[in-house]
């Protein structure tokens, strides 16, 4: 077997190579030290200080691997050379010289960089990132809802995570938000009242179920029904029928429009004058609308949401939050009841999904004018609302809350101790916060300063509870609570306990976590193996899988890039389809780890997960609702696995055009888990024509008239072009579109406008991986890659690696990554087998 196509291994001291019978055995000091004489020999013709292909020069690089930034350096080489990149041309570097070379390198790396982490340990301790900070107050804090996040800095990321290590340092600034963030919460916390504020309770009926009858759009879209027929009168009259009409138990709201802004669709007169979480009852049904404005029942659930907002005019932009989950409207009136979560002097407005989204057309300055988009074969599904209560804030069990408690004890609003008893008191409230909110023991000397500071604060005339306050303001704002630490040993149970609770929940060790650390039986194989498979099915886990998804998928982006609704009228406002998209593949994701599914699902499977709506999107048969459920796919289906999934898709391309260098170059990385450097400065990007002149093929080619370039681009471009049956959001084409050349497509889009465009070249998605076979379509890639599952197995444990520990892989952890696989690769390289094992390994758990 060549050299360049062997599995590429990182066993030490021993290296065996398939090699012609070739058996490397340990290197001695004297024959890492020929690396660079290897060089000199094989590679300054290239790289030296006058040619510096690829801007390299190695005649200037040292080889002192104690440096990090160099021995790094020196890892790119090595790289390189073992995957046959440098030389380029094989015949310059005879394999038994490679293999040498190779050898003798992979030893003094792996040697330097295993030293580096014995001394020093494979990361320096971490930053809460904010998401993580903000989780920890609320669990410390008893305050679910807390929302703090926006009052920190961004967090800067570093290898596609915002964990890394490196990229989460620490400022005055970032440190004074802290101070800001902790007093936030803890004014949270406490309350000032003997009481809880009042609950209201309204209930809502015929028309005051909605301000007006128009919704910033036509008839068709909003009207009171009674007997399933329109109510033909004008609401802006004001007479004894219309005021009737407010209290009158026989008239339905029928909607059949999404909300979207200007928009103002929420019940009258409901409006919270307490910040919390209210409780919401309704009747509806789910309804077709017929020409003449009449009423037929559906034959499917018509899905519906509340969004909070202020119930402010259409000439402002609020802050809009989906509230109370997705409910699925079913043909039959039935009563349904959820909770939204309210701020002072907000309300919430419906939000259907799905449905038309009547916008203006005003050209030239014109008065606004709308127009509803025609009905589906059968009619158009809506919702017709009979009645609605909302009560709240809804109260604590108990009050004083749980999160007064937390700072106070058994104190009410009137924290004031005995005069001979403030100091004690002080004392024992804070050491009572700190082992609530600490994640391992604080010790007495550190604890006497925050003694300190909160004595201070009272000699200065701050009232007892204030003073308490800033003591554990101090805290929260204190290395103790900001930053995990790398667990120094094997045995260091506390932050093994942390460091697994913030990869699996995102937040601080629960009660058990902490008790079994205290006895130190954390770090024991089978207790630990237990604790990570108790944490995948905690109510925490979800919190991972968005984490996790937002970052290593770009999922935080989905909503990023608008399609251009010239080329793309279908996707106009359909936020439905967006929010589904996200939903499948943080689904899917959590199958991977529930159901144990290998690694190869990455990018092969039999089956997506689909709702009503995203099953239309894949052509797949009519399923009913909202809800996203696995769905096996038909033969020779091209969809399945995440490479296929419309998040994914749309993510890897634009608003306006897909571009196989950047959605090749996007799952390259992301899902093989191969990287790709950065183009040149120098290199301008393929733009698309969306005139439909020239082909994708066309662009590439003039994108790769240099060999340099092209060298490059065929590692990533040809897996973008099996991509290109998919267009900006995953949806399956076979030709292209434009805007002047092809063949002319018109209609109305969702809005109630007049859209055109042309179809023009087929879609060729054949091509040639670099080294490796050709292929027909998308299908026949996913074949390939899932031959090598290995190295996707390999690439999920890279990514879970980095998210754990706030580290990347170094060079000294690829033996122990590959010990992994091959405990894991007799099933199948298995994703809850994969992460199981990386909580036990060397990397996790420390070195010693």
């Amino acid at each position: 077997m060549p050299f360049c196509q062997s599995k590429r291994v990182h066993s030490h001291p021993l290296l065996l190579l398939s090699l012609s019978g070739l058996v490397v055995l340990p290197l001695t000091p004297a024959a890492a030290a020929d690396v660079p004489a290897m060089i000199s020999q094989s590679c300054v013709e290239c790289h030296d200080k006058e040619v510096q292909k690829g801007g390299l020069d190695l005649t200037a690089l040292s080889f002192d691997l104690k440096d990090a930034a160099t021995r790094q350096r020196w890892v790119r080489v090595y790289d390189r050379v073992q995957a046959c990149e440098m030389p380029p041309k094989a015949e310059d570097l005879p394999a038994t010289d490679r293999a040498a070379l190779v050898t003798s390198l992979d030893a003094a790396l792996y040697q330097a960089d295993l030293a580096d982490v014995q001394a020093h340990g494979r990361g320096p301790a971490r930053r809460l990132n904010r998401d993580e900070y903000e989780q920890n107050l609320r669990d410390v804090l008893q305050l679910p809802d807390l929302d703090i996040r926006d009052i920190l800095p961004e967090d800067r990321e570093g290898h596609h995570f915002n964990k890394t290590t490196a990229m989460l340092d620490m400022s005055r600034v970032q440190l004074a938000a802290y101070l800001d963030a902790a007093e936030v919460a803890l004014r949270a916390a406490m309350v000032t009242e003997s009481a809880p504020p009042p609950v209201m309770k309204w209930r809502n009926v015929g028309t005051d179920l909605f301000p007006g009858t128009g919704t910033f759009g036509n008839r068709e879209a909003m009207f009171f029904a009674r007997d399933n027929k329109a109510m033909d009168w004008d609401r802006k009259k004001e007479n004894e029928e219309i005021k009737k009409a407010a209290k009158d138990e026989g008239i339905e709201m029928a909607l059949f429009r999404s909300a979207s802004w200007p928009y103002i669709g929420n019940p009258k007169h409901i409006v919270a004058k307490h910040p919390g979480r209210y409780k919401v009852r309704f009747s509806a049904r789910a309804v077709l609308q017929q020409k003449g404005f009449t009423l037929l029942p559906a034959k499917e659930p018509v899905p519906m949401t509340f969004r909070s907002r202020k119930p402010a005019g259409a000439d402002i932009i609020n802050e809009v939050r989906d509230e109370g989950g997705i409910i699925d409207i079913q043909p039959e009136q039935q009563v349904y009841e959820t909770t939204v979560r309210l701020r002072e002097g907000e309300s919430f407005e419906y939000s259907l999904l799905g449905q038309p989204m009547p916008l203006a057309m005003n050209p030239n300055g014109s008065a606004p004018t709308y127009r509803y988009p025609p009905f589906p074969e059968g009619g158009q599904p809506g919702i017709a609302v009979q009645w609605l209560e909302v009560e709240g804030p809804l109260p604590p069990p108990d009050w004083p809350p749980a999160s007064h408690r937390v700072l106070f004890d058994a104190y009410g609003i009137d924290v004031k101790p005995a005069a001979a008893e403030v100091e004690a008191e002080a004392k024992r409230l804070l050491r009572r916060f700190v082992n609530l909110a600490a994640r391992e023991p604080v010790s007495e000397k550190e604890l006497q300063m925050f003694d300190a500071l909160i004595r201070q604060r009272m000699e200065k005339g701050a009232s007892f509870k204030d003073a308490m306050l800033a003591g554990y303001k101090a805290f929260l704002a204190s290395g103790d609570f900001i930053y995990l630490r790398e667990p120094a040993s094997k045995t260091d149970d506390f932050a093994i306990a942390s460091r697994l609770s913030h990869f699996l929940a995102n937040t601080r060790p629960d009660a058990r976590l902490l008790e079994l650390a205290e006895k130190g039986k954390l770090h024991d194989a089978a207790i630990l193996r237990e604790e990570t498979l108790r944490l995948l099915e905690g109510a925490g886990f979800g919190r991972f899988v968005k984490s996790f998804t937002d970052y290593w998928l770009s999922l935080r982006h989905i909503r990023r890039d608008d399609p251009d609704i010239r080329l793309f009228p279908e996707y106009r406002f359909d936020e439905y389809l967006v929010e589904s998209m996200g939903r499948e593949t943080r689904t899917f994701f959590t199958a991977m780890i529930h159901e144990n599914l290998p690694a190869s699902s990455l990018v092969k499977t039999d089956f997506v997960f689909a709702n009503d709506r995203l099953a239309k999107h894949y052509g797949l048969p009519a399923i009913s609702g909202s809800a996203v459920r696995k769905v096996t796919l038909p033969a020779g289906s091209p969809f399945g696995g995440l490479l296929t999934q419309a998040a994914v898709l749309k993510v890897s391309s634009n608003g306006t055009s897909t571009s196989p260098v950047v959605r090749g170059a996007w799952v390259t990385e992301r899902l093989i888990g191969r990287t790709i450097p950065p183009p040149p400065t120098s290199v301008p990007a393929v733009e698309p024509d969306i005139r439909g002149a020239k082909t994708i093929r066309d662009l590439l080619a003039l994108h790769t008239k240099s060999q340099s370039c092209a060298t490059c681009h065929a590692k990533f471009d040809p897996v973008g072009v099996a991509l290109e049956n998919f267009d900006i959001l995953g949806g399956w084409r076979a030709r292209y579109r434009g805007l002047e050349e092809g063949e002319r497509v018109t209609g109305i889009d969702r809005a109630g406008h007049d859209f055109s465009y042309t179809l023009t070249s087929p879609v060729d998605a054949s091509a040639k991986l670099a080294n490796g076979p050709s292929f027909k379509d998308v299908n026949d890639l996913k074949g390939i890659l899932a031959a090598d599952s290995r190295q996707l197995a390999r690439n999920v444990l890279q990514q879970l690696t980095i998210y754990a520990t706030g580290t990347p892989v170094r060079y000294s952890d690829r033996q122990e990554i590959e010990t992994l696989l091959d405990g894991c690769e007799a099933d199948g390289y298995r994703v809850r087998d994969l992460l199981l094992a990386l909580v036990q390994s060397r990397i996790f758990l420390g070195n010693n």
